[in-house]
């Protein structure tokens, strides 16, 4: 059974021009044409579309999604895995986002004067006690979580959309970074590396070489993170943890 792109476009919430544009691309050409030239698509198809409708959505580039569903020696049910554990891990970031907006809306812990709406706005789906929290929790920083507690109680609106910046540059500096091939030891990477630490250092609190590598091995170790700084790029997790490590060791000597 086939079906035709107006079909196929319907089942998946997506546009005929962008099937169009994956036939033209060559990310999904379609299995079969009608005797008219037109295209119809068989049941491999629609499953190659929801492959790459799953990266998509987990902000994989469309060059990236093309290498990884045309990897000869890959595994279908690999990819179903890996989308289940970074869906998994997108869930759960919500999940505790949506708690942290209804404690603020219930006690105002942080004491920040913004609304449930203008917290959504600001940080979108990132909560920007997480990290603080889950470093105090797991190595008993209870002075550096306390730290970061004061200094975002005198934050206002302003500071986070600066902070937010702050991190969303980045972010696009070190994906860049990452797509280009440079290695985690090279210069511009350990830079880097040395700008997250001041971020964090600056924003939240005290954050000394030896917490920074701890917090490097948390980004790997724990999927949550892992599944945060992949989505930027993939591999970047590793690969800042590695950077991270090399820029400790740069500066210790």
């Amino acid at each position: 059974m086939s079906y035709s792109v107006g079909q196929v476009a319907g089942y998946a919430g997506v546009t005929v021009r962008t099937l169009h544009h994956y036939d033209a691309i060559g990310l999904l050409v379609p299995s079969e044409r009608s005797h008219a030239g037109h295209r119809r698509y068989g049941e491999a198809d629609l499953d190659r579309l929801q492959q790459i409708l799953f990266y998509r959505e987990l902000g994989f580039p469309l060059e990236e999604v093309a290498t990884l569903l045309d990897d000869p020696d890959a595994d279908p049910r690999a990819h179903l895995r890996r989308q289940h554990e970074l869906l998994t891990a997108r869930i759960e970031k919500l999940r505790k986002m949506a708690e942290a907006v209804e404690h603020a809306m219930e006690a105002r812990k942080m004491g920040i004067n913004l609304t449930p709406e203008e917290r959504f706005e600001v940080f979108g789906d990132k909560d920007p006690e997480q990290y603080a929290e889950e470093a105090e929790r797991r190595w008993g920083g209870t002075e550096a979580y306390a730290e970061s507690q004061r200094r975002a109680a005198g934050y206002t609106k302003a500071d986070w959309k600066r902070l937010q910046a702050e991190v969303d540059d980045w972010s696009t500096r070190y994906a860049a970074l990452v797509s280009a091939g440079e290695p985690p030891t090279a210069e511009a990477a350990m830079d880097l590396a040395e700008e997250h630490r001041l971020h964090i250092h600056r924003w939240y609190y005290g954050c000394g070489y030896e917490m920074h590598g701890c917090l490097a091995d948390m980004y790997v170790s724990d999927e949550r993170f892992k599944a945060f700084y992949d989505a930027m790029h993939p591999g970047l997790a590793e690969h800042l943890r590695d950077a991270i490590h090399a820029n400790a060791a740069r500066h210790a000597a």
